[in-house]
C-alpha cells in the first residue's frame, strides 16, 4: 500500500457573480485556490486559467456507392482564455510547509461574451482551471465551471417594435378547390423575458367546406454551425389550441394568452451556436397541408421597464427599484381543463411540449434566465378638478383682439 501523498486536497472556489451566481460580460470573476498540505511540499508552479468556448459537433453519414463515408463537423470559438500565475515558475523550487493554504485570484471578463449553453449538437461552457506544477511528479489540475448570462435589454426600439403577418392558403383535395383559408396575427413587441404572458391578436378566416382549428406556440431553433454546414433542433416551448372553426366562420383572438415557461435566453452573439425563438400561429386544414404564420421573438434577460420606459438608459442598470411590485396582489389565472388544450391524438402531437427525455440536454444547461412577471403601475385617478386652477390676479384678455 503506497503511503498518503503531501497533498490533501486542491480546490478551486470562485464568488457569486451579480446575476443569481452567475457572470455577465465585463464584471471581475474573483476566486481562490485553497491547497492543503499534510506535509512540506516542493513545487516549481502554481498558475490558474480562465477559459471559455463554443463547441458545435456532429457525425453525418453519406452513401457513396456501396460504401458508407462518416463527416465528423466540427467547429469551435474562443470567448475566454487569461492566465495568472499564482507561484511563478521562475527556475526554482518553493517550498509550502503542511496546513492550509489560499491564493486569491481575480480575471476581468471580456465585453462580449455568449451565454451558457448546453445542446445536444454543441455547448457554450466556461471555467477556471489550477495546476500544481511539482519536480520529478505529474501536474495536478483541478478544474471548477461556472455560468455566464449575457445580458439581453428588450428596452430597445427593435425589441419594442410590434410583430405582424398575413398568410392565406388555398385548401386542395384531390385537385378540387374547398376554399380558402386566411390568418393574420399580430404582437405588441419582439422582445420578452420567461415568464411574461404574450397577448395573441390574430384573425382567421375559413371559407372552406371543413372545420378548421386554430393553434399557436412558441417555438425553439437551436442551429449549429460548422464547416460550412448547418444542422438544426426545433422543439416546442409551450403552445395553446384555440377553439374549432366551422366552415364559412370566422375566429378572433383578442389577445389571447400565451406564458413564456423558464427558458434560456436567445443566443445571438455566437458564431457557431445560435439559440432563437418565435412565435408560430398555425391554421389545421383537412385534408391539406397546415397554414403556418411565424413571428419573431427575442428572449432577454432584463424585462419591460415597469414604469413604461421605451429607452433602455434606465432599465439596462440593475438596481431599479421594484419594491413597489410586493405590495401588489397576485392574481394567478385558472390554467385551462385539458379537453381545451388537446382536442385529439393529432393536435397532441403537433404542438404538444416535448418530454424531458426527448429534449436530452436542451433544456438542463447550468443556468436558465428566470424572471418573474411584471406588472405595470396602476393609472392615476381620474379627476376633473384642475390641480392647476388660473389665478384671479390674471387680468382676461379680450377675445377680439
Amino acid at each position: 500500500m503506497q503511503p498518503p501523498g503531501r497533498v490533501r486536497s486542491l480546490s478551486v472556489e470562485l464568488e457569486d457573480g451579480q446575476v443569481c451566481g452567475a457572470y455577465c460580460s465585463g464584471e471581475v470573476l474573483r476566486g481562490r485556490v485553497r491547497l492543503e498540505l499534510r506535509g512540506a511540499l516542493r513545487l516549481r508552479a502554481l498558475e490558474v486559467y480562465a477559459r471559455g468556448r463554443a463547441l458545435a459537433q456532429w457525425l453525418e453519414n453519406h452513401s457513396v456507392g456501396l460504401n458508407i463515408v462518416y463527416c465528423d463537423y466540427t467547429a469551435s470559438q474562443t470567448f475566454l482564455n487569461r492566465r495568472c500565475q499564482l507561484i511563478p515558475d521562475n527556475g526554482e523550487v518553493t517550498i509550502l510547509q503542511a496546513g492550509r493554504h489560499e491564493f486569491p485570484f481575480t480575471f476581468q471578463l471580456p465585453e462580449t461574451l455568449a451565454t451558457s449553453f448546453e445542446g445536444k449538437h454543441g455547448s457554450v461552457r466556461y471555467w477556471v482551471k489550477a495546476k500544481l506544477h511539482r519536480p520529478w511528479s505529474t501536474v495536478k489540475k483541478v478544474k471548477k465551471e461556472f455560468t455566464v448570462i449575457e445580458p439581453i435589454d428588450i428596452n430597445t426600439p427593435a425589441l419594442l417594435a410590434p410583430q405582424a403577418g398575413a398568410k392565406e392558403k388555398l385548401a386542395r383535395a384531390w385537385y378540387c378547390n374547398r376554399g380558402q383559408v386566411s390568418v393574420t396575427a399580430k404582437i405588441d413587441r419582439k422582445g420578452y423575458t420567461p415568464g411574461e404572458v404574450i397577448p395573441i391578436f390574430a384573425e382567421i378566416d375559413n371559407c372552406t367546406t371543413r372545420a378548421v382549428v386554430p393553434k399557436a406556440a412558441i417555438i425553439q431553433t437551436q442551429t449549429f454551425i460548422a464547416r460550412g454546414t448547418k444542422k438544426q433542433k426545433k422543439s416546442v416551448v409551450t403552445s395553446i389550441v384555440g377553439d374549432s372553426i366551422a366552415a364559412g366562420k370566422r375566429e378572433v383572438w383578442h389577445g389571447r394568452a400565451l406564458k413564456i415557461p423558464p427558458v434560456g435566453p436567445s443566443i445571438l452573439q455566437c458564431r457557431i451556436i445560435q439559440v432563437e425563438y418565435s412565435l408560430k400561429v398555425c391554421v389545421d386544414i383537412p385534408g391539406t397541408s397546415k397554414l403556418l404564420l411565424e413571428l419573431p421573438l427575442v428572449i432577454g434577460t432584463i424585462p419591460l421597464h415597469p414604469f413604461g420606459s421605451r429607452t433602455s438608459s434606465v432599465s439596462s442598470q440593475y438596481s431599479v427599484n421594484l419594491d413597489w411590485l410586493s405590495a401588489i396582489p397576485e392574481q394567478p389565472e385558472a390554467p385551462p381543463e385539458y379537453s381545451a388544450v388537446v382536442s385529439s391524438p393529432e393536435a397532441e402531437q403537433s404542438l404538444a411540449p416535448p418530454c424531458r427525455s426527448e429534449l436530452g440536454g436542451i433544456l438542463e444547461g447550468p443556468f436558465f434566465a428566470y424572471i418573474q412577471e411584471f406588472r405595470f403601475r396602476p393609472p392615476p385617478l381620474y379627476s376633473e378638478i384642475d390641480p392647476n386652477p388660473p389665478s384671479d390676479n390674471i387680468r382676461p384678455r379680450c377675445m377680439t383682439c
